[in-house]
């Protein structure tokens, strides 16, 4: 990957949300949509039965559940889960605690447009215990980063970060709670950012216009 072109749009950005949980984190994406923002959320999609995929039908977006458990093998399911997307023609696919890797056909069609949130300052603390292990570090500023997916854990390009302190006190839950405010503003900002604006990577080089 040398150069990647997100944005602007002409049109209200679109946007698919991938989720696998309650779907905290999406709904202020949602919500945003909801308004003025210049971003709509066109299909929320999980992996599992989900309360946020129930959330997102109460509000009239259409969903769907791809679960792996109805295909063959995993190729399959990736390639399944490419094409469920594809139906809704994004222009972003936003990963908001989905809580599996996407494989090659996924990421062969939409690995340059696809976004996820990781509750930790990348490159430190990858993986899906991202907030524990910060805190078992010992470190007083952890976060949250939003960055393009590659094929590795939370290893792609950064788009932009925010900083969280960690508190006396903290325990994961705590410190999980707060990095998910900054997560929300994080996701809504950088979303309107694109819409209007755009963002060139280039060699993980985030420029934004």
């Amino acid at each position: 990957m040398t150069q990647v072109q997100l944005g602007p749009t002409s049109h209200r950005l679109r946007v698919v949300v991938l989720l696998s949980g309650a779907g905290s984190t999406a709904r202020a994406v949602l919500d945003a949509a909801d308004g003025t923002a210049p971003f709509e959320v066109v299909a929320v999609v999980a992996d599992r039965p989900a309360e946020g995929l129930d959330h997102a039908a109460t509000r009239g977006l259409p969903t769907a559940l791809v679960a792996p458990a109805d295909h063959a093998d995993r190729a399959a399911w990736d390639a399944a889960l490419a094409q469920v997307v594809a139906v809704h023609r994004p222009d972003l696919v936003l990963s908001a605690g989905f809580m599996r890797l996407l494989g090659p056909a996924f990421l062969e069609r939409w690995g340059g447009l696809t976004l996820n949130c990781h509750p930790a300052l990348l490159p430190s603390f990858p993986g899906a215990h991202g907030v524990r292990d910060a805190l078992e570090h010992g470190v007083a500023v952890t976060g949250c980063t939003l960055h393009l997916v590659d094929a590795g854990t939370d290893t792609g390009p950064i788009l932009d970060q925010r900083a969280v302190r960690v508190e006396p006190g903290d325990d994961e839950a705590t410190l999980h709670e707060r990095i998910k405010v900054a997560e929300r503003e994080l996701l809504v900002t950088t979303l309107t950012r694109i819409a209007t604006g755009g963002v060139t990577l280039h060699d993980r080089k985030a420029t934004w216009a």
